[in-house]
């Protein structure tokens, strides 16, 4: 590893210590998708109900750890705090004055899992319609 130059030490005290992706880490309560286990919208947050996904995902990954929006009220919040110190699940509030995200609640590792579909939806995956097959006689009389 090479040796920092004094511009580079110069650069990190005025700026601060550089970050992988900024970007990234500002939509996903300060965590990269990478490390994402599952990420819930304020507006699922706010409903009244829990998600069980969620409980299911903390029971299955107990080292995970919860970020929260702390731009949410702690009302909204405070189902899933009891749900993560039931599961022995550290939780963190996350507030950033300077950018607020879509996100409400995202669960993550320490360590990259690279999960494909990391968002829960609302919606019940429709069904397909069953054809039923007409048979010979069907066919032949058109029933």
């Amino acid at each position: 590893m090479k040796k920092p130059t004094v511009d580079e030490i110069l650069q990190q005290g005025i700026y601060g210590a550089l970050e992988t992706k900024p970007d990234e880490r500002r939509i996903y309560l300060g965590t990269i998708r990478e490390r994402i286990i599952v990420v819930l919208e304020k507006s699922q947050v706010a409903e009244s109900e829990v998600y069980p996904q969620i409980q299911q995902n903390m029971k299955e990954y107990p080292q995970a750890q919860l970020f929260l929006n702390g731009n949410m009220n702690y009302e909204e919040l405070s189902k899933y705090v009891k749900m993560a110190a039931k599961n022995n699940i550290e939780h963190t509030i996350v507030t950033n004055k300077d950018h607020d995200t879509e996100i409400g609640l995202v669960l993550a590792m320490d360590h990259a899992i690279d999960k494909v579909e990391i968002q829960i939806t609302n919606e019940v995956p429709e069904q397909a319609e069953v054809k039923k097959s007409k048979g010979f006689f069907g066919k032949l009389f058109n029933r």
